[in-house]
């Protein structure tokens, strides 16, 4: 299975990276649509399509405003968008709002509840996550193949989703920030990196990617990745357009 990383910042982009979006191209499942939802296109395999949206930040679903490239260059049979019942009404009353983008792109809208089907034999199930507004993490299993994918919280290897991403392959969290600012991160629902690499060593899991790195820094490391991998050796800083088989 292979994960795209189309947008791996939070917030806004800058000149290194996108904000949050990630693709499995092969089975047409798509994690959050952020800036980097421009690049889908060329990586998108699959003749369906099916978003899921993490919350109603505007770094994570201003790319379904780029639908409309995304169908033109690369025509599907079907796209549908998963979220809670108030991102969705999120979505529809104020990013499409008639006096900001007036015409809606052409997809369904499905109300998170219970387990999805994906393609391959495929399913997804969520979980809440701590962050102001409200959020949402997701776990993806196939037949040898899982991953997890937690994004705008403030990691703590104490929290009840640790059980919910027990033993996946590829976890991709966030870490918005390196440890000196981990007070800040914690006011700001976001994470810092020691805490997030307890939480992948206390779930098991098999790999770290890092993302929704903190925009202000646009360095190779902007986390600590040394400190990173003393607790956790397999972590790595994603980077857009990066490719993660597991």
């Amino acid at each position: 299975m292979k994960l795209t990383l189309l947008g791996t910042t939070g917030y806004h982009p800058n000149a290194r990276r996108h904000t949050a979006c990630l693709l499995l191209g092969e089975v047409g499942v798509m994690l959050d649509a952020g800036t980097g939802m421009f690049r889908a296109a060329e990586h998108l395999r699959a003749p369906e399509l099916d978003i899921f949206l993490t919350h109603a930040h505007l770094d994570h679903v201003v790319g379904l405003t780029y639908l409309f490239n995304l169908l033109r260059a690369r025509p599907l049979d079907r796209v549908t968008v998963h979220a809670r019942p108030d991102v969705l009404s999120a979505v529809d009353r104020h990013l499409f709002a008639a006096e900001l983008f007036p015409k809606k792109p052409p997809y369904a809208s499905r109300v998170l509840a219970g387990e999805v089907a994906l393609a391959g034999g495929g399913r997804l199930r969520w979980f809440p996550l701590e962050h102001q507004g409200g959020a949402v993490g997701f776990r993806l299993d196939w037949p040898g193949h899982a991953m997890a994918y937690v994004t705008d919280t403030t990691a703590d290897p104490a929290a009840e989703y640790v059980e919910e991403i027990r033993g996946v392959d590829l976890l991709v969290h966030e870490c918005y920030y390196g440890d000196a600012d981990a007070d800040w991160a914690k006011t700001t629902g976001h994470s810092s990196t020691t805490l997030v690499t307890r939480v992948a060593r206390a779930a098991d899991v098999g790999r770290l990617v890092l993302v929704h790195i903190n925009p202000l820094r646009l360095e190779d490391d902007p986390i600590g990745l040394p400190t990173a991998r003393a607790v956790f050796p397999g972590t790595q800083i994603g980077e857009d357009e990066m490719v993660v088989e597991f």
